[in-house]
């Protein structure tokens, strides 16, 4: 972006530049008209029409026009122009995120997926992972990090702010990688605190996602909300599934079939580990239940953000102090030759 620091003496220079170009233009218009010199007397200037301008004559008025350029340029450079651009500065006061999902085998239920056809409907994990990216989506100053859980707990990606590395992982979450018969709640709570334990960000929070009831584990679900409190780690619980009775696809000798099994939730202890931290346990349904849930968890822990803007300017009258120099230099050396003008 070219602006002009100086811009007001522009606006005073330019309109007598302009009467000075006016006035050179018409100039040899007004010296014919009010020359009254002697001339030759001719019966007949037909003989002289065909007759063209000197080239000599042509080329002595370029030179001149080349000081109205050198003029008009050094205006500019008066004018002081300048380059700039915005530089933002960046502060936050991130959050430290630990996502924890669930991959046990009862993720298999179709229940999340109501509105679809049971053909086309994705199992709860499918569902969840789609909908963790979109929240993940809407955290680009916050550090995330991914905890998956059955039998066992492991860390899936550790905290980072390269989001594309963390997607990556979450597309590759499959049900059944961390064992598929139990669910280790406690164990996957503990594994999160632990990786948030010592982390810098101004809050710290698990959002852990279940659809069952731990029985699993060296840890209680209890006994690691006590020690979430203790670091400061807010934790926010979630039973998905609906409620009743849930469809699933099993393999028959007839090929797949949907059975119904019942949605067992352990409520009341997701309940207790959120009041235990300062968090909130939420039941989803549906799909358009989970959206919410995660939207409303985007609402409540809100990154700080301060932005500082300044602008960084760069002087470049020398882009036309320059080629001024040179015309001038150039109209000198043709008027001494016989591109001069005689008095």
């Amino acid at each position: 972006m070219l602006t002009f620091a100086d811009a007001s003496l522009g606006w005073g220079l330019v309109p007598v530049f302009f009467v000075w170009v006016a006035i050179w233009a018409l100039a040899p218009g007004w010296r014919r008209s009010t020359d009254r010199s002697s001339a030759l007397r001719f019966s007949s200037i037909s003989r002289l029409r065909p007759l063209s301008f000197s080239r000599k004559a042509t080329l002595r008025r370029l030179v001149q026009t080349l000081r109205l350029v050198t003029v008009a340029l050094l205006l500019l450079a008066m004018a002081r122009p300048q380059t700039g651009r915005t530089l933002t500065q960046v502060q936050t006061e991130g959050v430290d995120i630990m996502l924890v999902l669930d991959t046990s085998g009862s993720m298999q239920g179709l229940d999340l997926d109501a509105d679809r056809t049971m053909r086309q409907r994705r199992n709860r994990l499918e569902v969840a992972r789609d909908v963790v990216e979109e929240f993940v989506k809407k955290r680009p100053n916050d550090q995330v990090g991914l905890v998956v859980f059955g039998d066992q707990a492991f860390t899936q990606c550790p905290l980072t702010l390269d989001h594309g590395v963390l997607l990556s992982l979450l597309d590759g979450v499959e049900i059944g990688m961390a064992g598929a018969t139990r669910t280790a709640v406690g164990s996957a709570l503990g594994t999160a605190v632990k990786r948030l334990r010592d982390s810098e960000g101004e809050s710290k929070i698990v959002v852990l996602l279940t659809d069952g009831r731990s029985n699993a584990g060296s840890l209680t679900p209890l006994q690691a909300a006590a020690i979430a409190e203790t670091f400061d780690v807010k934790v926010y619980t979630i039973g998905a599934g609906t409620r009743g009775k849930a469809p699933f696809l099993t393999d028959s000798a007839f090929g797949q079939r949907v059975v119904y099994q019942d949605v067992e939730i352990d409520e009341e202890t997701l309940q207790a580990v959120a009041d235990r931290t300062g968090g909130l346990y939420f039941r989803a349904e549906d799909l358009k239940g989970l959206e919410q849930v995660y939207e409303e968890i985007d609402r409540l822990e809100k990154t700080e953000i301060t932005t500082n803007s300044y602008m960084e300017f760069d002087e470049q009258f020398s882009a036309f102090v320059g080629p001024a120099v040179l015309l001038l230099l150039l109209e000198v050396v043709l008027l001494g030759t016989g591109l001069r003008r005689l008095p």
